[in-house]
């Protein structure tokens, strides 16, 4: 990737803030038709030498940069965060099986620790602690040092220990949220990340079914006001529908785990409830439950997350066909609301990329690929600008900026394994 494909603004430049529900202007069609972006689609190895030129920078600026972690910052989250960083060498030893990104990552991890720590309060993959320990227990048993890999485990595990996690609402327990980012299915997903990769009892049922318990009694304690749906949640107040503190986030964990006769039908009750909440015109789904603004096509909200959140659902429920139908009409709306302002995972173009990659591995149909060759090809020839226009404190993030670049590219090398950083396993 040559140098002028990407260069980092500084922070001391002015920055425009675009909303998340904006378009490139470039991009305006005329209802109906495709966004002209077939042109953009680039061999499996081109994206890879980018992925792992723009890992280089993120490291060099994230890490090199600011003292190899001493003045990081208080931040040592996977979302915005320097575990984010930690994650993409992750991601570039899982592509290319060199040591030294392991090694990297290993380094960046223990600066992640010390800080969570001391200053984390949230216990989640993405925003706490539990992601900090999960992907050093991961890194650490591939670099096969079991002191290591067990030091991380045995701090996941005191995590466990978190008297809120498995108290249903019955006895109290509303103090803890059940979102992705910040509440328990983000500690959920922690877990299943570690046994991904550790071996399915790392983290035992025992200790995590009594939690998904808690999730479910909330979700029907929070949906005893609407009739047609089994399972709800709030977060501070708002019944939100995306992935990232709404009803996609939390079902996208439910689907992994082992769910009764009668627990998988609220599961597949409340798929249905939220797909009858879709904007009738545009196919779009609403950032929370009743908001007449059709505007945001993302992961965090829109039809992104809902779309990924229904290629599970169809791997896990093969017989209902509805929502493998629905899952491809979500990738639809992706791919006709064209083109946002951002780069990164949670409201950019490389986030809206995988709703197409996950389509790709439910259905094994070329276009989706191409589709997400086409989206990650136009931030492969407009990265500069969209960085520009965007936040500089976190344009080298995972989840807001060029890490989740970094990740798309590795995963367009071998898009039949890939997997949305956070959400997939």
């Amino acid at each position: 990737m040559s140098s002028s494909v990407v260069e980092f603004a500084s922070s001391n430049d002015n920055h425009e803030d675009h909303s998340n529900n904006d378009r490139l202007d470039l991009m305006a069609l005329p209802p109906g038709s495709d966004p002209p972006v077939h042109n953009l689609s680039l061999p499996r190895e081109t994206f890879l030498r980018a992925a792992l030129s723009l890992k280089d920078q993120v490291v060099q600026v994230t890490w090199w940069e600011r003292g190899g972690g001493v003045r990081s910052g208080p931040d040592p989250t996977a979302y915005t965060g320097l575990l984010g960083t930690a994650f993409t060498c992750l991601r570039s030893y899982e592509a290319t099986g060199n040591q030294q990104d392991l090694l990297l990552s290993a380094n960046i991890v223990d600066a992640c620790a010390a800080f969570a720590r001391a200053t984390s309060r949230h216990v989640t993959f993405l925003c706490g602690k539990g992601g900090v320990y999960a992907v050093g227990a991961v890194v650490a048993n591939y670099l096969r040092d079991h002191q290591r890999r067990d030091f991380f485990l045995n701090l996941f595990l005191e995590l466990a220990q978190e008297r809120a996690l498995p108290v249903g609402p019955e006895e109290g327990g509303l103090g803890m949220s059940y979102d992705l980012l910040y509440g328990r299915a983000g500690f959920l997903w922690a877990a299943l990340f570690i046994n991904k990769h550790l071996g399915e009892d790392t983290i035992p049922n025992e200790l995590l079914m009594p939690i998904v318990d808690a999730v479910l009694a909330g979700g029907r304690a929070g949906a005893s006001d609407i009739t047609a749906c089994p399972l709800m949640y709030r977060w501070h107040g708002t019944r939100y529908l995306g992935g990232a503190n709404g009803l996609a986030g939390i079902l996208q964990v439910l689907l992994h785990f082992p769910l009764s006769e009668m627990r998988a039908e609220d599961v597949k009750g409340t798929l249905r409830y939220m797909r009858s909440n879709r904007f009738p015109h545009s196919g779009n789904y609403p950032s929370s439950q009743g908001n007449p603004r059709d505007k945001l096509v993302q992961w965090s909200h829109g039809a992104t997350g809902v779309g990924i959140t229904l290629c599970k659902a169809s791997q896990v429920f093969p017989n209902d066909r509805e929502f493998r139908d629905a899952a491809i009409e979500a990738g639809e709306v992706v791919w006709k609301s064209g083109l946002v302002k951002k780069v990164g995972l949670a409201d950019g173009v490389s986030g809206n990329s995988y709703a197409f990659l996950s389509l790709y591995r439910l259905t094994g149909e070329p276009i989706y690929e191409e589709r997400a060759k086409a989206f990650a090809g136009f931030l492969y020839h407009n990265t500069t600008g969209l960085v520009r226009s965007g936040r500089a404190e976190n344009a080298c993030s995972l989840y807001q900026g060029l890490a989740g670049t970094a990740c798309l590219w590795f995963d367009l090398f071998n898009p039949e394994n890939s997997k949305f950083p956070g959400y997939e396993l």
